[in-house]
């Protein structure tokens, strides 16, 4: 298995601090999102092959893979500037991944909103057109450097559904589009006792584009789903583990919305339900 972390989910600490508490727990990769995972700047313009360099061979010195760049950006912003800014620093992290040793940079698709909420606005036909738009542009940029885009679906997103996202690739017609999935983002209050099926959809449409899974849980609290650390919910990781098994064996299985004092404990969930299924 290759188990690995959202690396700012780890306390913010210097760059060989954070890789020695990675290393230490036995995880294989992380996806790293520059601005939350350190305190010097990342902004637009920041990136460079050393500062790329540096920080990819911390990781690479401890056999820890970045298996994705995160750069969650708002793709579909309302503001047309803040929307270019957003694509441009997408851009910027698509030239420079070969130097971090990573081959995906990953985000979801925003919202109609410049302040990410819930909002059936979201599932209009114009905010997916504007996100065709904006990932074929980005698309276009990482094929030109032999990058993968990697997108996110999730409930609060314009690509909400795995339909949804079948439709997007569809659209883009290119292999440098991929999938990060997460089961969870897939799920509603109103859905998620509907989870097998939702599950086993998305793996039907979407395994064979999928480059990454991301691994969290869930609850059901005053009527609301919350986040939960891997194990300490109710997603069923019987039937996802089953699934990537017989799919996508050794995908890169990214813990999110888990952090300590229950990392190394979903660690371990997540490798007896692998080797249960």
């Amino acid at each position: 298995m290759n188990i690995g972390i959202r690396a700012h989910d780890i306390e913010k600490l210097p760059l060989e601090e954070l890789v020695n508490v990675i290393a230490n727990k036995g995880l294989k990769g992380v996806q790293l999102a520059l601005a939350k995972s350190f305190d010097f700047n990342t902004k637009n313009g920041s990136l460079s092959p050393g500062m790329a360099h540096h920080i990819g061979s911390a990781f690479r010195n401890k056999n820890i893979q970045i298996a994705v760049l995160g750069c969650y950006i708002n793709m579909i912003h309302p503001d047309k500037d803040e929307r270019k800014k957003g694509l441009d620093r997408f851009k910027e992290h698509i030239r420079y991944a070969r130097d971090f040793g990573c081959s995906i940079v990953g985000t979801e698709t925003g919202n109609v909103n410049a302040e990410m909420s819930y909002t059936e606005e979201n599932f209009k036909e114009e905010p997916f057109q504007e996100v065709v738009e904006s990932v074929r542009e980005l698309v276009k940029e990482a094929e030109k450097f032999g990058v993968i885009v990697g997108i996110e679906a999730g409930v609060n997103h314009p690509i909400y559904s795995s339909k949804v996202m079948k439709r997007l690739l569809d659209n883009i017609d290119s292999n440098n589009l991929q999938v990060i999935l997460d089961p969870v983002n897939l799920l509603t209050v109103e859905t998620f006792n509907n989870q097998d099926e939702i599950i086993q959809e998305a793996f039907e449409l979407l395994s064979d584009r999928m480059a990454v899974l991301h691994a969290k849980d869930f609850i059901i609290e005053d009527n609301q789903l919350k986040f939960a650390p891997v194990g300490k919910g109710l997603l069923n990781y019987d039937l996802v583990m089953k699934l990537l098994k017989e799919k996508k064996p050794y995908i890169n299985i990214l813990m999110e919305s888990t952090q300590e004092p229950y990392i190394d404990g979903s660690i371990a969930f997540l490798k007896e339900k692998y080797e249960g299924n």
